[in-house]
């Protein structure tokens, strides 16, 4: 199917476009660095004691995003949602897709890197990418030069310790080059990687897509950090993924191109909490993963962009994965076709910090599978009744623990002021009737738009996935409701 293409918005753009990386060059590149499972409180410029030099660097040069959001607190639904710039169940990706899924992304959805393209830019993957693993569905067949990686999530394997995996795939552009391989090597692969791709494309425009497959589990890393923080292993994968995105700042830096490169840092979800000692940190949040509490789908995020973005800033508003696509069609001067929705908003002026500027979200929704579980608005989070993953036993040492079972964890009506109560422990909706009303009347939009199983909502504005020929039925490849309690939800 013909993919939608990006069109030039102003011929202002493309004069000043230009191809050719000599001193004055006004195309910005973009580096995007997406960790997995890492928590909010795992990073030093959140709080985290965990050694992080080079993220602390970048906060300090650049600006760190308090409020900035996931679609979703799972793999492929929150990675369909970052490159595609829409809600997932826009796109209808949900759960964390398995090996020889039947499904993943449509191939008529313009993804980030197709917007690069668009215009001119070299587009670069290494990492994880979990939209589908059938030829048709991976990076090189929707918009990346050149990828090398896993294909979707390195527990995915015949290793993992409660269920049954093939044998896990590195990836060469569309080849598999090497099976179960050796994951203390990965993010070392996977920088090296990164550092000659820019290298190799220092004269031209490029987006660079770095998905750490780590702080997922099973943890690895390698021997120059094992052991080297003294706070156990889990701190010692976030130490290499700090030094990794050192390294990808040096070769800004000695490749001349770091002044017009954006970088951004941030994660596909909050932590893992079942896996105790091998999870990380929601910091002053609650929950984790499989959760639409703030630790579930609120995550680190920093961005540098030297003399664009101003220093040592501080962003409160409420930003998003789904923002990045307009933001950076804005930036390179493209446009979405306005033939399809996209859900994301520019947030330029954010980024810049320019004096007023504000969320441009009226509403932001949480969403677990096909289910709208709350709604935030400006400071207030409207919670509608649900049952979530709660961990009441971890576990440790790279096993699973214990969720809360019979009956599960409940949540009843509540509101919650943000501002004052990041943990979300003090439920308000007795004071605030006319901010629960329209926090509700918000929240039927986005039944409306795309659907509720809470309330029994099919949305009228949702698109289908990609589907091989044989699996127009194919529910166990994108299940409606994500398991929630089970290791399987990645």
């Amino acid at each position: 199917m013909t993919r939608i293409v990006f069109l030039i918005v102003a011929c202002a753009f493309a004069v000043g476009f230009t191809p050719n990386r000599a001193n004055g060059a006004t195309t910005p590149n973009v580096v995007l660095i997406f960790c997995d499972d890492m928590g909010y409180g795992d990073i030093g410029p959140f709080g985290s004691k965990n050694p992080t030099p080079n993220l602390d660097r970048m906060a300090a040069e650049g600006a760190k995003f308090t409020d900035f959001y996931v679609a979703q607190a799972v793999c492929s639904a929150s990675r369909a949602a970052l490159l595609s710039g829409c809600y997932s169940n826009r796109v209808s990706i949900q759960g964390a897709l398995p090996p020889d899924a039947r499904v993943g992304i449509h191939p008529s959805e313009t993804l980030m890197p197709e917007v690069f393209k668009s215009r001119g830019y070299a587009t670069g993957m290494v990492g994880k990418w979990h939209l589908g693993d059938a030829p048709r569905f991976l990076p090189t067949r929707n918009g990346f030069d050149e990828y090398f990686g896993l294909p979707y999530s390195n527990d995915m394997w015949p290793r993992h310790p409660e269920s049954k995996f093939p044998d896990l795939p590195l990836m060469e552009g569309e080849k598999k080059i090497e099976l179960n391989p050796d994951q203390r090597k990965l993010t070392t692969a996977y920088t090296e990687r990164a550092v000659s791709f820019i290298e190799r494309n220092k004269s031209r425009p490029f987006f660079l897509y770095v998905a750490h497959s780590m702080p997922h589990v099973p943890l690895f890393v390698s021997d120059k950090f094992k052991d080297k923080t003294g706070l156990g292993l889990y701190a010692d994968v976030i130490a290499e993924i700090d030094w990794s995105v050192g390294q990808i700042l040096d070769a800004l830096k000695r490749h001349g191109v770091d002044e017009n490169t954006l970088v951004i840092f941030t994660s596909d979800n909050g932590p893992w909490l079942s896996y105790g000692d091998h999870g990380g940190s929601p910091g002053p949040l609650r929950e984790g993963k499989t959760t639409t509490f703030e630790g579930g789908v609120r995550v680190p995020c920093v961005m540098r962009w030297p003399g664009k973005i101003p220093a040592g800033s501080v962003v409160s508003e409420v930003a998003a994965t789904i923002d990045l696509v307009p933001t950076f069609a804005e930036l390179i001067g493209a446009s979405p076709s306005a033939d399809r929705i996209i859900d994301g908003k520019d947030i330029g002026p954010l980024m810049r910090s320019e004096p007023g500027a504000k969320s441009p979200h009226e509403a932001f929704y949480y969403f677990w599978g096909r289910r709208l579980q709350a709604v935030r608005s400006g400071k207030w989070k409207l919670i509608f009744p649900h049952e979530y993953s709660h961990v009441v036993t971890p576990g440790s040492g790279g096993k699973p623990g214990k969720y809360q079972q019979n009956p599960r964890a409940s949540i009843e009506l509540s509101l919650f002021d943000l501002e004052a109560d990041r943990a979300e422990a003090k439920n308000v909706i007795a004071d605030h009737p006319d901010v629960v009303k329209r926090l509700e009347a918000l929240a039927e939009h986005a039944r409306e738009d795309l659907g509720d199983t809470l309330t029994n909502r099919e949305g009228k504005n949702v698109r289908e996935p990609g589907r091989l020929p044989d699996a127009a039925t194919s529910a166990a490849s994108s299940p409606s409701t994500p398991r929630t309690a089970s290791p399987s939800a990645k």
